[in-house]
């Protein structure tokens, strides 16, 4: 993560499993941010404490309560950091807010589906519309020329699950309505690459891995072979590579461009 030079970053879905490691990991660099910002949902579902404990140690984290499908509470929280970074803008959004309903083709709801469209696909939607003028302002005054995560960035984490070229894992779960989901990600990410990369914003969808969460756990046919740490080590990794040619790419945890 050595090539990481970030003043500020937000994290979504960040009271537990990925979200709280990368806040973890970004915290206990050596050269840390100087604000870390961290959303999550539905506290009484989730370890609060643990993201507590870390605001508690580290006075340049920040957690918020947001809601990533609903305006109002984006809109908040995004005047809440903007009193904080001062003018200096954002540098890196990190869209990690996402949920997954087991499902067949046959037993597939068009509730469930709605639901995990509104969290996957219009959750970083609406989080990147609100922070895009931080993203921008952020862009405009650094000194740094191309495109890099440590100027100003969107990062959705996606899955391979929702590569079309290449259906992985169909046989162990099928779960229809993630998989629909994050190949909208996907094209979503296109699009901000398209859309925003002439205003000095990198756009990328990266794949964690099959990582040992509650989500990646949620089949019982077998285990996640991927720890929660090392699958955020990679990514923060290949943040801290990521440059002009890889905007609008699909990239897993070890770098490797993956097809859509």
């Amino acid at each position: 993560m050595a090539g990481l030079n970030l003043c500020s970053v937000l994290v979504t879905g960040a009271k537990q499993g990925i979200g709280l490691e990368l806040v973890k990991q970004l915290l206990g660099n050596s050269n840390p941010p100087e604000w870390v910002f961290a959303t999550w949902w539905d506290a009484a579902a989730g370890r609060m404490q643990e993201l507590q404990k870390l605001e508690a140690k580290h006075p340049n984290l920040v957690i918020v309560a947001l809601d990533v499908t609903d305006p109002a509470s984006i809109k908040a929280a995004a005047a809440r950091f903007e009193t904080h970074l001062k003018g200096s803008g954002l540098n890196l959004l990190i869209n990690n807010t996402g949920m997954a309903k087991l499902s067949t083709l046959e037993s597939e709801t068009p509730e469930d589906m709605a639901l995990v469209y509104a969290t996957n696909v219009m959750g970083p939607l609406l989080v990147s519309q609100a922070f895009l003028p931080l993203l921008k302002q952020a862009a405009q005054g650094s000194p740094q020329t191309g495109l890099s995560c440590s100027k100003a960035a969107i990062v959705n984490i996606s899955s391979e699950g929702g590569c079309i070229q290449n259906v992985c894992g169909w046989r162990t779960v099928q779960i229809i309505s993630y998989r629909c989901s994050k190949a909208a990600l996907n094209m979503l990410t296109k699009c901000q690459a398209l859309g925003n990369g002439g205003d000095g914003i990198l756009s990328v969808a990266v794949h964690p891995g099959w990582v040992q969460t509650n989500m990646g756990n949620s089949s019982s046919i077998q285990q996640a072979p991927l720890t929660v740490e090392a699958s955020v080590r990679g990514m923060l990794h290949v943040l801290s590579t990521l440059c002009e040619k890889h905007n609008g790419a699909f990239v897993n945890w070890e770098g490797e461009v993956l097809p859509w």
